[in-house]
This record gives structure tokens, sequence and C-alpha cells, in this order.
């Protein structure tokens, strides 16, 4: 990955964009979808590389229950 590029990835059950080189830049989500949206968002407007990196399943849930 190059300098600035967003990976979003899941992080124990929280959805996470890392951005190369920049941690102040990186935010984490509570779904997917909203990660990817938003990855998907910089990486335009910044004119850098977006990649999503799927969760393999565990079948363990990680969230707490409401």
């Amino acid at each position: 990955m190059a300098h600035g590029d967003i990976e979003t990835m899941d992080k124990g059950g929280q959805w996470v964009n890392r951005v190369e080189g920049d941690p102040e830049r990186s935010a984490s989500f509570s779904s997917r979808e909203e990660a990817v949206e938003e990855g998907r968002r910089q990486a335009a407007e910044t004119g850098t590389v977006h990649t999503v990196r799927d969760a393999t399943p565990t079948g363990d849930i990680t969230d707490e229950a409401i």
C-alpha cells in the first residue's frame, strides 16, 4: 500500500478504515457498509486506492447484547 491508501477491515466486530502512513485519519465504524462507504469517499476525494479486506466468519459474537 502507498502512503494515503485506505484499507477497510474488521477488527473484533468493529470495522476500521486504516489510512497508510496517516493514522490520524484512520477511523472506526459500527458496520461494514458504513466503513466501506466512507473509505470509498475518502479515497475518491484524495485520489488514493481503497481496498476492503473481508473478515472470515468465526461464528463468535463479539458485540455486546443490547
